[in-house]
Formats: structure tokens, C-alpha cells, sequence
């Protein structure tokens, strides 16, 4: 038996670089890429169908969300609660998603039950209905929910906020408007299936614990779908000059709280600032012990909560600064983060705080590697860039190796000429 001395801290081990799980690649009989990450002792696997079929990809507003809902309600030969009951009577779990770049259709299952809910799944993805009632249904929750939404000042400000950095004519910054929604059609959601829910328009990845039968399944069911090129035509971002003005102030009456959104067009992980990025971000409000929380939050009392991100996207990337304060000191909450964002440009951080925020990102690094679906979502994260797992021990080492010299000079050359945009009462 060993006995612990509680008296001594446990060692601590820098993080040098991670071990992942590679994907194993297969193909479906009709040459159809399969990448496996295969790991982990649970029975249980998921599959993750992604498509090119993201908000950036529609010609009209609101018809890669609908055309997304609208997969699992009824298909060829099932109706909604159909495939809602047949999922659920295998304890399986099926959900859709879309963002700006893809959609994706991804199922959890225990690997006993996989050929039985296949049956449900290729329906939802190659056979989906578009059923006009359902149509009419879903398209009418959208707009009740949507109206709900625009009275809230957050939803405003992040809408707002993306036009602003964008611009109307670029995919990222288009707003759906309630006129949007009368001009939709169930045409238009067949089409947008038709050219962009293809499989040679998809990436098949597959994470858990995959045995031969489940590539064997995954062929049976998918391997006779003709993988037809899609039809549509490459949308390409917009080069004009962003006119947005920028400072935004849209006033709701009576509101309690304002929505602060202060933000930019940011490299992506392709560019070779984003590493350093990331971690002048994670000081500024990037966690729960950043610049702006502990100022707006811990010491001011404006906010519950304030924070930063960078996102990247395929084809751009932006930077936000985002928080909700009392309508009372929506000035005053505006001061202090162009404080904290000055102070990043003119003093350089203490070896303290930046050997503080260095262990919380290998460690977030490190936990996020936790299990095969934790690494499919990293694999995803680079593979639709065209990397590989070596960014994320380049990460490591950047992180391990920037100044504080190094940071300023980025705050200078990166946080300079933000927009912002303001929703509730100044």
C-alpha cells in the first residue's frame, strides 16, 4: 500500500506536447472517405456526417437553419415521431447542428444497436421529406422564437455586431429581418438539400469504440448512395469596402441592461499570429480570471459575467468583446474595457500573470483531450483547414515559449480600430 505525504504538493509535469488517437481512413463502396478515430472501452460510437451546407453557403437567409431542423421531421418512409421514437427505444441520440461553415447530422450509439438505428439515420440523411405542414409548423416557431429574440438586447447586439464587422454583402455578416421569413419557401429548403446535402459535398467521421462491423454497417447502409457532385456554385466573400459605421447605438426603451459587443475581423488558425492571439485573448477575457472579469465583475459589480473570444472561421475569423450591464453604467462598463485594452498595448504583462495564464491553457489543452469523441472534435477543428495534430503541439510550444514583449507588440498591432456596438440605454 502506498502512503501519501499530504504534507508535499503533488509534482508537477510541464506539458510538453499530446498524444492523440490517428484516424484510421476507409471508403465506402462508392469511394466515399470514412475517417476513424477508434479508442476508448465504452461499447459506444459516433458518427458525425458534416457538409459544406452552413449559413455562409445560402443564397437566401434562414434556408441552411431550415433546411438543418427540418432533417429529422418525417423522411420518406418514417414521420417525425417515427424517427423520434425508433432513436429513443435504442437509447441513442440524434441531433443536427449548423454554424457559418457546415452542417452537421451526428448520432450516439451504443454499438449493439447500430444496425437498428442506421435504418432511422440514413433516412434523416438522404431520404428527408419537407413535408409542407411541417414546413409551415417549423417556420412559424422560427419566427415566433425570433421575435422573442430581437426584444432581447443581447441577441441584438451580437446580430448587429457581426453586420458591423463583416458588412451586409459578406456570408458571415448577413441578418435574417421578419420579410425574411414570408420570402422562404419549402422549394427552397428541397433545393438547398439537393445541392448541398450530398456526400461528395460531406465528411463522414466516425469516434468510439469502431470494430470492423461498424465500418461493415456503415457501408451497407451508405455505400450504395450515389455520391453526385453538387450543383451549386462557390459563393465567393465579398471585397467591399465595409461601411459600417464604427459605433452602433440602438436604443430599447425601458431596458434593464445594456448589451455591450466590441469586436473585429481576426486572423484564422492559418495565419501564424493566431497562437499568440489566443493567449493575449485568455489574459484580457478569455477565462474566469481574466483583465475584464476581474475589473468589470469582481471589482466594479457592472456584470455577472464579461468575456472575449476569437473565433476563426474557413474563410476569415473575428475577435468580440462581449457582456450585458446595468443600463446605469453602460458608459462607465465602456470606460474600463478600452482601460484594460490600453493597458495590454502600453505595459507589458507580469511574469506572474503570464505564467498564471500559460499552466491554465495547457491544462485546458491537456482536459480536452479526454476520450476519442473529446479528440474526433479536435481532429474536426483542424482537418477542415487542411492541418493536422501538429497545431496543437505548435500551440504548446508557443504558448511555453511567448513574452511579454511579445504580447504587447500583438495588443498593438491587433486591438486597434474595434467596433462596437451598444443595445439598451447609454
Amino acid at each position: 500500500m502506498i502512503t501519501l505525504d499530504r504534507t508535499k504538493a503533488p509534482q508537477f509535469n510541464e506539458l510538453d506536447e499530446l498524444t492523440f488517437i490517428h484516424p484510421e481512413t476507409h471508403f465506402l463502396a462508392n469511394g466515399v472517405k470514412v475517417n476513424v478515430l477508434s479508442g476508448g472501452s465504452q461499447e459506444i460510437v459516433k458518427i458525425d456526417f458534416i457538409f459544406k451546407a452552413g449559413t455562409y453557403h445560402q443564397t437566401k437567409p434562414l434556408v441552411a437553419s431550415a433546411t438543418n431542423n427540418l432533417l429529422k421531421e418525417g423522411t420518406k418512409n418514417y414521420s417525425a415521431f417515427e424517427i423520434a421514437d425508433g432513436i429513443d427505444q435504442y437509447g441513442a441520440y440524434l441531433q443536427t447542428n449548423v454554424d457559418f461553415d457546415d452542417a452537421t447530422i451526428t448520432l450516439y450509439t451504443l454499438n449493439m444497436h447500430l444496425k437498428s438505428v442506421l435504418d432511422y439515420f440514413k433516412e434523416v440523411v438522404v431520404l428527408p421529406a419537407f413535408d409542407q405542414n411541417e414546413f409551415n409548423i417549423y417556420m412559424n416557431n422560427a419566427l415566433e422564437k425570433f421575435k422573442v429574440s430581437m426584444e432581447k438586447v443581447s441577441y441584438v447586439a451580437r446580430k448587429e455586431s457581426m453586420q458591423q464587422i463583416f458588412g451586409s454583402d459578406n456570408p458571415y455578416g448577413a441578418n435574417a429581418t421578419i420579410k425574411d421569413f414570408e420570402k422562404i419557401t419549402r422549394e427552397d429548403v428541397i433545393e438547398f438539400h439537393h445541392n448541398f446535402y450530398r456526400l461528395s459535398n460531406c465528411e463522414i467521421i466516425v469516434a468510439g469504440k469502431v470494430t470492423t462491423e461498424c465500418i461493415d454497417l456503415l457501408n451497407h447502409f451508405f455505400g450504395d448512395v450515389v455520391p453526385s457532385e453538387t450543383t451549386h456554385a462557390n459563393i465567393p466573400l465579398e471585397n467591399k469596402t465595409n461601411e459600417q459605421p464604427e459605433k452602433i447605438f440602438i436604443k430599447k426603451e425601458n431596458s434593464l441592461q445594456s448589451a455591450i459587443r466590441i469586436g473585429k475581423q481576426f486572423p484564422n488558425k492559418l495565419h501564424s499570429d493566431y497562437f499568440g492571439l489566443q493567449i493575449l485573448n485568455t489574459i484580457l477575457g478569455g477565462y474566469f480570471g481574466s483583465r475584464l472579469m476581474k475589473n468589470i465583475r469582481e471589482e466594479k459589480g457592472y456584470t455577472y459575467g464579461v468575456g472575449s473570444g476569437i473565433i476563426s472561421l474557413q474563410k476569415g475569423g473575428f475577435f468580440f468583446i462581449s457582456t450585458e450591464v446595468g443600463s446605469a453604467v453602460t458608459s462607465d462598463a465602456l470606460i474600463e474595457i478600452y482601460k484594460e485594452i490600453e493597458l495590454l498595448k502600453t505595459e507589458k504583462i507580469s511574469l506572474e500573470e503570464l505564467t498564471l495564464v500559460k499552466n491554465y491553457l495547457l491544462g485546458k489543452l491537456l482536459k480536452s483531450c479526454d476520450g476519442p469523441f473529446n479528440i474526433a472534435e479536435m481532429f474536426e477543428n483542424v482537418y477542415f483547414y487542411g492541418l493536422d495534430y501538429d497545431f496543437y503541439n505548435r500551440y504548446i510550444q508557443k504558448i511555453k515559449s511567448i513574452t511579454a514583449e511579445e504580447l504587447k507588440d500583438l495588443a498593438n498591432k491587433y486591438l486597434i480600430n474595434l467596433k462596437e456596438t451598444v443595445v439598451g440605454t447609454l
